[in-house]
């Protein structure tokens, strides 16, 4: 960086886009069929991605954007991929000067479990590109390494996406491997130098304190054991630990970017080397880190995040994450020796904290929508109703599945408690007429009522 330039200030936007694949029909995914997923709904997908990038800087957008579920592209010579069509939603939208960096996975090869490869990690950046790397790892999307030059100053971004399952022991396994894998390149870099300027984002599945919340069922950690991932901010300042995860920036009540099983979830992080706070090269701005969540377009009324439904000519909605952000800056002079100051520098948190609940309106039926009331049978899946507690009264289906016809119709109820799944399987007898609450949605483009407390069903 040449001596007495100007700060370059900057934006980086890590953003699990809830799987954004093209129209041609040639997917992995049941979802993305050409009967519910098509070249419309691709459309409105893009345009709402790029709706949220141009939320951040003013319009302006960030100059590095860490995607992750975009396509991995079956069919490279019919049509635009995913990534190009949103590189030009972006710029739809004033958003440009980007330069696009796919992963490599590849749609011929195989996951370790035998499924086909579906989807990738993308690097959007602003800056020029020195160097991309390509790291497989064990049942999961290739780790994307890229190497940049912020004016001058050498920075390095990874974006992961690892095996899913956070509360899953066996899972859990395979996320340690994709730790390792993360973790055997930052140690080669960082033994060249150890004050190397690293940004490191993605959708990890797993808890900012998966260590600590789940020791009884796993011993050990991927993100907090294996690869290093803690809270301390001072503690970069010695040789012991040399990462830090921004989420400690937030207190507990505010730290969620995703919704599961009605509580809030950190899947989605942001990971920065001690080099990040040296005044050296480039330099996080201390407390910038946010969620971007932004009401009345990727938020709901009840602040949960709307995510994507095929529903509809042309589909609607986001994404189940919101993004994360932070800004950073290239620092100005001869680098100095020393630490950037820390106002309010977190400390290391290692209690088992839960997570605070999405929202009371799990709890709150009084505004319940009674099914039997609606005249239009259509609305059940035009999406308009997509997340509404819903008051469903039906016959109950036959076979194991949990099941309930209404109006002529069978629909899915899913229950994601376990112990609470299996009483009502058990109550319920087939061909009894139940009434009960559910939050209307979809999964893997089969609609169903989702019961989240026990007092729901009546």
């Amino acid at each position: 960086m040449a001596l007495g330039a100007e700060a370059r200030p900057f934006t980086v936007l890590v953003y699990n886009v809830e799987n954004l694949f093209d129209g041609d029909g040639v997917s992995v995914y049941d979802d993305y069929r050409p009967n519910i997923y098509s070249p419309e709904h691709v459309k409105t997908k893009v345009a709402n991605i790029a709706r949220v990038v141009a939320t951040i800087e003013g319009g302006k957008g960030p100059d590095i954007i860490l995607f992750q579920e975009i396509e991995v592209d079956r069919t490279p010579d019919r049509e635009p991929s995913s990534e190009a069509r949103l590189l030009a939603a972006l710029e739809a939208r004033g958003l440009r000067g980007y330069t696009v960096v796919a992963g490599s996975d590849s749609a011929t090869s195989m996951h370790e479990d035998g499924n086909p490869r579906a989807i990738k990690c993308v690097v959007f950046t602003r800056f020029p590109v020195k160097a991309v790397r390509n790291h497989p790892t064990l049942t999961a999307r290739n780790i994307l390494e890229v190497e940049l030059d912020v004016d001058g100053a050498r920075l390095f971004v990874f974006d992961n996406h690892w095996k899913s399952g956070a509360s899953d022991p066996v899972t859990e396994k395979i996320r340690i491997a994709n730790a390792r894998t993360l973790r055997s390149r930052l140690d080669a870099i960082l033994k060249a130098d150890p004050h190397a300027d690293i940004v490191i984002g993605g959708d990890f599945n797993s808890q900012y304190n998966q260590g600590p919340r789940f020791k009884s069922t796993m011993p050990e950690s991927a993100l907090n054991d294996v690869l290093g991932s803690q809270g301390n901010e001072l503690a970069l300042r010695g040789s012991k630990v040399d990462l830090y995860n921004l989420w400690y920036e937030l207190p507990p009540e505010r730290r969620g970017s995703d919704v599961y099983r009605g509580e809030w979830g950190t899947l989605m992080q942001i990971i920065l080397s001690r080099g990040l706070y040296d005044r050296r090269g480039v330099q996080y701005v201390d407390n910038s880190f946010a969620v971007a969540s932004v009401p009345g377009l990727n938020a709901g009324p009840e602040g949960l995040p709307v995510r994507w439904s095929n529903e509809g000519a042309a589909g609607s909605g986001f994404s189940d994450h919101f993004p994360l952000v932070a800004r950073f800056t290239t620092v100005t002079g001869k680098g100095e020796d020393g630490w950037m100051p820390l106002v309010r520098p977190s400390e290391s948190d290692d209690s088992p904290l839960q997570p605070p609940r999405a929202s009371e309106r799990v709890a709150d039926v009084s505004k319940a929508i009674d099914l039997a009331a609606i005249s239009d049978p259509g609305l059940l899946r035009d999406g308009s109703l997509s997340g509404k507690i819903v008051l469903v009264k039906g016959r109950v289906g036959a076979g194991k599945r949990l099941t309930v016809e209404v109006r002529g119709e069978l629909w899915d109820v899913w229950v994601p408690e376990p112990a609470m799944r299996e009483r009502i399987r058990a109550a319920w007898e087939e061909g009894e007429v139940v009434s009960f609450y559910g939050l209307l949605g979809q999964f893997k483009g089969k609609w169903q009522f989702t019961i989240e407390r026990a007092e729901w069903v009546k």
